[in-house]
This record gives structure tokens, sequence and C-alpha cells, in this order.
């Protein structure tokens, strides 16, 4: 049989869409204004196509001395994609109607013109015209939202609609991993924390489905373990690895962040444990010995690290000089061991001594955290501070005040070294559960507790005298409206409970050994399941007399230590 690309070779292209297509109903009419007759049409689940017969339309109609007509829709989920707005018939000018089209991961969002609270149609379109005619459908850009404001802005007209479909476009695979336990709260946090990474599943794996719709390498960091951990490999890592690398020759910083070069090797070392592919490790092999002879340059006499600008740890302590020190200083230390794994996998012997050389310098230099969770939990995982002197001064101190989203993963990783797994299930619930509270579906760029004072949630409209959680707060990149609230490196939850509380923890590259060893905290249960290159392993432990009780099924190529 012959695809249409061998009867028209000029439709063969160069790439490929992994991804697919879903047609949504909004779930919520929020709002309207002017004459909108019968909007709760648009709640139908109706068929896809436009027809002749324009039964239970929802209509706009402007009329001279009243207000505009407008609607705005919530369709009860974030989502990546576009809307398609079905038109059966129109009355004015041309039998052509102009329609405004405003989308919001936040409804206030959708309610606000473009520059007002910083709104923009930065990476992709949120605000946009649109012309349509009748018996029509109408498709817009894609962006990632949960809200669509609609404006009819003809004077003396009128126009039918059949639908304003959400198009879901993401890629439709199989969550294979999963995780429960006797707390619903935290349950809902490993759910949204796996959406919010899958979202980002698109034709490259970005950090925002709105802002920022890009591959920024450190970012991926998070992402890549809760993708291994839910839904196994998938070949947007290794995409999203080789664009990046490709496009940063050899002696420049990947995104121009000298961190994020140091991520890289991360993931690198992260997605060889969980699927041991030597053949696409050694396509490294150049380009990851000749960054880590780099990254070994970047200690000066006293141990001290010294990488070049632009120095990044996370948002939150961007301002914070001596704790981006602290953060680097422990990452560095990271990368040595990880280099040290590298360069003796490919049989480099001299950069294995100097590697272990250089994180021996280190390690003899403990940098102040300067009061910072994020910069803390890196010395406590990278090996340089105690963990249970770390928690108890500094990480555990306010329960989740002074949490990242990016970061978040390793606090939440370095109380649970330090032994304090029920005060980590406790900032888990307060911080990524403080989110769920304000409305979110997805996690956010970042998130401060103290940004609640007087907030109201996301899917709400903001009434006078309270504070808008969307468009009053955000810092730096993502000052109110620009905020991402679909981050995909604010996905820590999921590694997290895998890890530690499920107590899963790779050993040996391609998942051949595996240690399992749960730790519930405050928890009576919990369980789950995990993807391994050989098949599913399922995990369960109980509470029972003050004992642990666990069961593990796995495949037989998986050596497993309990």
């Amino acid at each position: 049989m012959s695809k249409v690309s061998d009867v028209f070779p000029s439709l063969a292209g160069y790439n490929a869409d992994p991804r697919t297509r879903r047609y949504l109903a909004p779930k919520r009419i929020m709002w309207t204004r002017g004459s909108v007759s019968n909007p709760e049409a648009l709640l139908e689940e109706k068929s896809s196509q436009i027809t002749l017969d324009a039964g239970n339309a929802c209509v706009l109609e402007n009329k001279p001395g009243q207000p505009k007509a407008a609607i705005l829709l919530d369709y009860g989920i974030e989502i990546n994609g576009s809307a398609r707005l079905m038109i059966w018939h129109v009355r004015g000018e041309g039998n052509r109607a102009n329609l405004r089209v405003r989308f919001g991961e936040s409804a206030m969002e959708a309610m606000t013109d473009i520059g007002t609270k910083n709104t923009t149609n930065d990476h992709a379109n949120r605000d946009m015209r649109i012309n349509v005619g009748f018996l029509s459908a109408n498709e817009t850009n894609e962006t990632g939202y949960r809200f669509i404001r609609i404006d009819f802005e003809d004077d003396d007209a009128r126009v039918e609609f059949k639908a304003v479909e959400g198009v879901f476009i993401f890629r439709d695979i199989e969550y294979k991993g999963s995780f429960e336990c006797d707390d619903p709260l935290i349950n809902k946090i490993w759910a949204t924390a796996a959406y919010t990474a899958h979202l980002n599943m698109q034709e490259y794996l970005w950090d925002g489905i709105k802002r920022d719709r890009l591959v920024w390498i450190g970012d991926m960091q998070t992402e890549v373990m809760t993708i291994a951990s839910v839904f196994g490999y998938n070949d947007v890592v290794p995409k999203s690895l080789d664009l990046v690398r490709d496009e940063t020759p050899s002696g420049r910083w990947m995104n121009g962040i000298s961190s994020y070069s140091v991520w890289w090797l991360f993931l690198h070392y992260d997605w060889y444990m969980y699927f041991g592919n030597i053949d696409y490790l050694t396509e490294q092999r150049e380009y990851m010995l000749a960054l880590i002879d780099i990254l070994c340059g970047c200690v000066n006499d006293e141990g001290s690290e010294m990488l070049p600008e632009g120095r990044f740890i996370d948002w939150p302590n961007q301002a914070n000089k001596q704790a981006t020190h602290a953060g680097l200083h422990a990452m560095l230390k990271m990368a040595m061991e990880k280099g040290e794994f590298f360069a003796d996998l490919f049989g480099d012997s001299a950069l294995v001594q100097r590697c272990r050389n250089t994180a021996q310098k280190l390690s003899g230099y403990l940098p102040d955290p300067n009061g910072s969770k994020q910069a803390g939990a890196l010395l406590v995982v990278a090996g340089l501070a105690d963990a249970v002197k770390m928690n108890d001064g500094l990480l555990s101190v306010g329960c989740a005040k002074g949490f990242s989203t990016f970061l978040g993963y390793y606090t939440l990783a370095a109380m649970a070294m330090a032994g304090d797994y029920s005060g980590a299930l406790d900032a888990l619930r307060e911080y990524w559960g403080g989110m769920l509270k304000l409305g979110a579906t997805t996690f956010w760029e970042d998130f401060n507790l103290e940004w609640t004072e007087n907030a109201v949630g996301i899917d709400e409209i903001v009434p006078e005298g309270k504070a808008d959680i969307h468009g009053d707060r955000g810092a730096y990149c993502y000052e109110k409206f620009r905020h991402s609230l679909c981050h995909g490196w604010a996905s820590g939850p999921v590694p997290f409970l895998t890890r530690y509380i499920l107590g899963i923890n790779v050993l040996e590259p391609a998942c051949r050994k595996i240690s399992i060893k749960p730790n519930l905290g405050s928890l009576n249960y919990a369980r789950g399941t995990f993807p391994t290159p050989y098949g599913i392993i399922e995990v369960s432990a109980i509470k029972r007399n003050g004992e642990v009780i666990l069961d593990v099924k796995s495949p037989a190529q998986v050596e497993i230590i309990k």
C-alpha cells in the first residue's frame, strides 16, 4: 500500500508531529455581557463538523445602545492547544463577523488587555482577532490555557455559534507509573504533577506551554525524572537533549547559563541509569568529555566553585548571590562525581583522576547557604552538609515557607535524607496543595506562600478589595500575568514520592538493580507502579502493628534489593 508521500514525494516533509488532538466542550459559563442568548448550548458535546441544521445555537448579538456581547468560558482544566469557533449563521456587513479571542491560564488573564499587568503575546498569541463567516470552523494558534473570552466587535450584528471547542493537543501516551496513598490530597498532587510534565511533552520538551514554549535544558531536570517515573522511555527527552547540544558549540554554556550545562550532564546520567542505552550515550562522548574537562577547571585554589556568568540555580535565589554560590558549588561537586562515572565508562583514566581531584578540592569547602532552602538542600544532596543539622536549622523551619517549584524536589529529598519524611510530606501538602487550593490544575512556574494573603484563586473573577493570585503576584521574568501556570520543572512531587516514599531507587543502568525501601512517614500505606525497560514494578507498603509490610512484584530481569 502506498502512502501519500510515496505518491507525492514533496509531501514527505522532514519532521512529523507525534501529537494527537481531542475536542473539548467548556465546563462552565463564567460571565457574559450584553446580549448573549442560550450560552448553555456551548456546554454540550456536539459533532466537530459544521452542519446546515442550526439547532440549539448560542447567539451573540450587538444592538445599538447596548454593550457589545461577550462571554467567558471555563474548560475546567489547563490544556495545550487551540480553539475552534464553529459558526452557523452571521448577520452583518458582508455576512462576516469580527471576534476577539483571549486565552487565559486564569480567568482574570482572559479578561485582561495586552499591556495591562504584564499581559503579552510573547511565545504564543493569547489575544487575537479573527474574522469568521457562516457555516465555518475557524481555528486559532496553540497556547496554554484553561479559559477563553470571546468578544463580538461588530455594530448592529448577530453571530450564531454551534460550538467553541477546546482543541487539546498532546502526546497520547500511557501513564505506566502510579502512586496512591491514604491521603487524597497527596494523590491529587502526584496526579497534577504528572499531568504538568505531560502537557510540556510537545514536539520537544518545553518548560511551559504558555511561556516558555522552549527547550530550557536545566528546567528539564525535574521533568525527566517525572517522565521516567510515569511514562517510561519517550523520545522527546533525547530529542530535546540533542537539540540544545547541537545548538551549543563545545566551550559555550547551554541556554547561556553555566549551570544548565551541568544539568545536561545530570540528565544524561539519569537517562542512562533509567534506560541503559549505551549506544545513545556514546553519541555524547566527545561533547561530554570536553564539557567535563571544562568543569574541572571551574574551581579555585581554595576549593570554591567559580562557574562563570550566567549564574543561576532558581529564580527565588537570583538576588541571593551567596545562596547561588552555595548551590552552584554543590552542583559542581555532583558534576565531578558524574563526570568520573562517564570518564570511567569511556575509558579516559586521566579525566577520571582529574574529576576525583576536583571533587576532593570542592569537598574541603562548605559555603553558607545564606538562608536559602534550595542551596541548603543541594549541599545536603551533594554530600557536603550534614542532612540532620541542615534540616533542623533551615529546611524544616516554617514548613514550606521559602520553597521553590524548580528545586522543591531537592528540598524534599534533603529532608528525607535527614529522616524527616513526615515533615517533607507536610511541606508537600502545604506548598503544592496550596496551588491546588487556589484552583490550579497544573503546577506553576513559581509559588510563594506569602502570595496567598487576601488572594483569590485563578478560577474566579476577582472582586474589589481582593488580590489576584495571578495578576498581582510573581517576580523576575514571571511578574503578574506573564507568570506561567503550567511549568514542567514544578513536577518534583512525582520523583520525590516515587523515590523517597515508595523507596524506589535505581542502582544500575537500565534498572537492572533497584533498591526498594519505603518510608511512609505520616502515611498508613502507599502503593504504586514504576516502569522499567523490562516491564512494570508493583510496590505496596502498608503499616501494620508498627511495622511496614512490603510487597513487590517485578520483572525477572530486575534484581530487587529490599
